[in-house]
């Protein structure tokens, strides 16, 4: 088993540049997650460590070898793909034995280790069927035993669960997870599924435009986000924002539609802002809704839809021309177009300095 370690790696093409100096580390063992939309450089980031692509500037390391200048095949790595790149004339044993069979390991040994990993996977009985014959989340296990089978230093995922269904997805998502635990290999996972990363991961690693926006686990990412970008991307529904400016001593927020008094600490760390111009951030589970107002609303806000999900209802508010999102209890009733109340707890926001979007708080 090994540690992976980015320094400083950069990665263009032509005038893009795909990731910008990436600092990273996966510590033995360690399932890490690279997170973030489409284009913020994740899977050049995985293509580098595994040696489809050469970084720019910057060195790789798996264990204590630089890799920059080893072929894919040098580097002890294997890779997982979204499409799971099985050779369709091929059986499932032979799927699973190619890796070994290139690697000239005996036929015993390969019959062996074959065999071990279909066990593992509960793929017994596929392997004399064919690609075709399997279904998406069948064909999945065939990828990952061939990954396994060569019992290499470090796992590459590159989004691996997306073409499956969403109850498939939701059941391979805690398999891979134990999976990854039995055979403590150190996993690098790319995903733009924030779901996948938050119950998965040990460690998150957030990128967007090619630059790491905050590493750290799932807690620390959901709960103490460093920017208004990662506050917006981590959550479902997405963080509430809103735009306002430091009125008073620095002690309330004006929103425009709402004026936020802030506690003694909230208004010290807003006075670290680069200009009076700052953010309010608040999670839709954090929106307080009321039929009526209290001491502790802060606005009035009409229902504009609401969206149930069983367990939980999903309130779109408008405050003035803004939609706020709140989750409530399932129990709560209003009807569309109903005039309400809401307020924030205190504890419960996040600022950010609207210039930089680097978080107050």
């Amino acid at each position: 088993m090994a540690r992976v370690v980015f320094k400083d790696v950069t990665k263009r093409f032509g005038n893009v540049v795909a990731i910008n100096r990436l600092n990273l580390e996966a510590r033995d063992k360690e399932f890490v997650v690279l997170l973030g939309p489409s284009g913020c450089g994740k899977t050049t980031a995985l293509r580098c460590l595994a040696g489809l692509e050469t970084p720019d500037e910057g060195e790789i390391y798996i264990g204590e070898r630089l890799v920059n200048d080893l072929e894919p095949q040098e580097r002890d790595i294997a890779m997982v793909f979204q499409s799971y790149a099985l050779y369709p004339h091929m059986t499932v044993f032979s799927n699973l034995a190619f890796p070994l069979e290139n690697a000239k390991v005996p036929k015993d040994e390969i019959k062996r280790r074959v065999r071990e990993v279909a066990e593992l996977l509960k793929i017994e009985e596929l392997l004399d069927r064919k690609p075709k014959q399997l279904s998406g989340g069948q064909r999945q296990r065939v990828a990952l035993g061939r990954a396994i089978v060569r019992e290499p230093h470090a796992f590459l995922m590159d989004e691996p669960l997306s073409n499956l269904d969403a109850k498939l997805r939701t059941y391979m998502r805690a398999e891979l997870k134990k999976l990854q635990k039995d055979l403590e290999i150190t996993t690098i996972y790319v995903t733009h599924d924030q779901v996948e990363a938050m119950t998965m991961g040990d460690k998150i690693t957030v990128l967007n435009g090619g630059i790491l926006q905050q590493t750290g686990t799932p807690d620390q990412i959901y709960y103490n986000p460093s920017n208004q970008f990662v506050a917006g991307f981590i959550g479902s529904p997405p963080t509430n924002f809103f735009d306002c400016t430091l009125a008073g001593e620095a002690d309330v927020l004006d929103a425009g539609e709402f004026r936020y008094p802030l506690s003694e600490d909230l208004s010290k760390a807003a006075r670290k802002a680069t200009s009076s111009e700052v953010v309010l951030g608040v999670r839709p589970r954090n929106v307080h809704v009321y039929k009526e107002e209290r001491k502790d609303t802060i606005a009035k806000a009409r229902l504009y839809v609401s969206e149930p999900l069983g367990d939980t209802l999903i309130l779109d508010l408008k405050v003035g021309e803004s939609l706020v999102k709140a989750v409530v209890s399932p129990e709560f009733k209003a009807e569309m177009g109903e005039e309400l109340w809401i307020g924030f707890p205190v504890d419960k926001i996040y600022l950010f300095d609207k210039k930089t979007g680097g978080a107050l708080t």
